[in-house]
């Protein structure tokens, strides 16, 4: 919800009466390979600069160029960086979509606009700046073929004229955004800038109410973006074998993690990596080598989309199956099938809690912000080999390719966890093991690592068929059930180390929400227009992981009615939970769902629970 603010001092002429002061969007209007993602970055990070909180969502088609996309910066005073629904700000740069774009626009939005559209013809409720971008980037930039690229960075000068923006901070970012290598070419969409704020300033009276005034807020935060932050935590948790097969929206994370592990993983002495990162031939290969280089006692992992976890079931099953660690970052995007590549979604979560034929479980961790992707991703590897099976981190493409803020990541001070590892020793004192057998009433057998653990009592045969307790060969009807029956007891151990949800109880409150991933950022700020628009109060709970613990249980029976949130058609989540909870649990569960594959937004959910409220 906006918030109107009484303005300090005088205002110019035709100026509106009411301030709306850091609360608005602004959503950029461009075309696919045009050039416009650092004029957009050093807006919001500008923005950013001057302590108000902010984030920035991109929405691109699926081919190379030529097509529109949008850039959506959000600046709330409140601290919320959800989607908003609304536009408040438009910035017009393609014919295509421009009169389109403008229609959508609430009444008493503003727009600037490339001149030649005559865009201030269609309405007359919105507030238009128009701005003759061809003439004033000529002089700015002789070289015509950078022309399409310079100008798009005058549009950050009009609009930090207009809203208030100081230019030392578009200057600060624009130069961080090229850094000292790219000087000339700094200066050259400097002066870009400094054209569309002077023009804006001898021709523009401000009419509009949207301004930006200098907070605190973002003091010590940084702007990353959640695939950074996952390969930053596999990095810190010691991977050693990153295989991969690109795919949108994940293949940035592993692109990222090379260019650190190319930094920091090289051995000082030797100028060796220590370190292995392999592009196969296909998913099912990438997923086929991490499953082997976890069992030889690699850290391994790979990342993919929901089309790459269709073509990893197999192996997957023989991770669960076989028992062997990896971790999987999954980056949802939009489906089935090749679907929309590059929408968001949370679309994948029954099938990689189930994947694979047979009856098989897989423990999933849900991220919802970039310190999350950072210590959730370090915590998949230790889940990964202290229960010796595959673990997913389950993201999306709204997390993983968009700008958030975030605190700075915290140094690791927890140890890597390798889980029951046998050495020579342990074998020499024991005698012997066998590798599929509960010693220790967890449902977790020791193991040991191929050529790390040299003993003559060290072998034993990793098979996808039937085996009994010692690895042996077996189609005996007791040695399947008892180690399928050990495995659901892994399961439920399982369930005791993941994270426990995060909660908000309300004692005021008759009605819960529960959800998981980036629908936390709709759903915080859903509470907030309930409670401040309807007087309805309401709890949170918050999943960071599966299996579920016995909090979700007691959330649910503590309130009369809970709202499952899900970013997909079908309710995932709530279906999970339908595995887990009894009747009287699930009578109580409600379904709010969106699947459009835009981030969900806040009002999206506040306008669905009013009406099944009946508010």
């Amino acid at each position: 919800m906006s918030t109107t603010l009484v303005a300090p001092g005088e205002q110019s002429a035709g100026e509106s009466d009411r301030r709306i002061i850091n609360d608005f969007s602004i959503q950029v209007a461009t075309v696919n390979g045009s050039g416009s993602q650092t004029a957009n970055t050093v807006l919001m990070r500008s923005i950013f600069q001057m302590g108000i909180p902010v984030s920035g969502k991109n929405m691109f088609p699926s081919n190379i160029a030529g097509l529109p996309t949008w850039f959506t910066i959000r600046a709330s005073r409140h601290g919320f960086v959800g989607r908003k629904k609304e536009v408040d700000f438009l910035v017009a740069m393609n014919a295509e979509t421009a009169q389109e774009d403008v229609r959508k626009l609430d009444s008493g939005a503003a727009v600037v606009y490339d001149a030649p559209l005559g865009l201030n013809q269609i309405r007359s409720d919105l507030h238009f700046y128009p701005v003759p971008f061809d003439k004033l980037v000529g002089p700015v930039c002789p070289e015509a073929k950078l022309r399409k690229l310079v100008r798009n960075m005058i549009y950050d000068g009009v609009m930090a004229n207009l809203l208030g923006i100081e230019m030392e901070e578009i200057g600060k970012a624009l130069y961080k955004q090229f850094g000292a290598r790219k000087a000339k070419a700094a200066d050259l969409n400097m002066g870009a800038c400094r054209a569309g704020y002077d023009y804006a300033a001898q021709h523009f009276t401000k009419t509009d109410p949207f301004r930006v005034e200098r907070m605190n807020s973002t003091a010590g935060k940084i702007i990353i973006d959640g695939n950074s932050a996952c390969a930053l935590g596999a990095m810190f948790a010691g991977v050693t074998v990153v295989t991969w097969y690109p795919i949108t929206p994940s293949s940035s994370l592993v692109e990222s993690l090379i260019g650190y592990l190319k930094r920091c993983r090289i051995d000082r002495e030797t100028g060796r990596a220590t370190y292995a990162v392999v592009q196969a031939e296909d998913e099912l290969a990438s997923i086929g080598m991490a499953i082997g280089a976890g069992w030889a006692g690699a850290r391994s992992m790979t990342a993919t989309a929901g089309p790459g976890i269709s073509l990893m079931a197999e192996f997957i099953g023989l991770g669960y199956y076989a028992e062997c660690p990896t971790v999987i970052v999954d980056v949802q995007r939009v489906g089935p099938s090749t679907g929309l590549p590059t929408r968001t979604a949370q679309g994948d979560l029954l099938f990689c809690a189930t994947l694979s034929h047979g009856d098989t479980r897989h423990p999933m961790l849900f991220p919802s912000n970039p310190e999350e992707c950072f210590a959730m991703t370090m915590e998949a590897f230790n889940l990964a080999e202290r229960f010796q099976t595959p673990v997913f981190v389950i993201t999306d493409l709204d997390l993983g390719m968009n700008n958030w803020m975030a605190e700075p990541f915290a140094y690791p001070d927890k140890p890597i966890e390798r889980g029951k590892v046998l050495s020579a020793a342990d074998l020499e004192r024991l005698g012997g093991f066998a590798r599929y057998q509960d010693v220790d009433g967890d449902g977790v057998g020791y193991r040991t690592l191929p050529a790390a653990t040299s003993h003559p009592q060290a072998a034993y045969f990793t098979r996808g068929s039937g085996h009994n307790a010692k690895a042996q060969y077996s189609e005996r009807e007791d040695d399947y059930i008892q180690n399928m029956d050990r495995l659901a007891h892994k399961f439920e151990s399982i369930r005791g180390a993941v994270a426990p949800p995060v909660a908000d109880y309300n004692s005021r409150a008759a009605i819960g929400l529960v959800c998981c991933g980036t629908s936390n950022w709709a759903a915080d700020e859903s509470r907030f227009q309930l409670r401040d628009e309807y007087q309805f109060e309401t709890s949170y709970l918050r999943l960071l992981a599966y299996p579920f613990n016995r909090d979700l249980v007691d959330f649910i029976r503590r309130h009369e009615r809970v709202y499952v949130i899900d970013q997909n058609r079908d309710g995932q989540l709530l279906q999970l939970m339908r595995l887990d909870l009894d009747p009287a649990e699930l009578a109580k569960l409600r379904s709010v769902r969106y699947y459009g594959g835009l981030p969900l937004d806040a009002r999206t959910l506040t306008d669905e629970i009013v009406r099944q409220e009946g508010l």
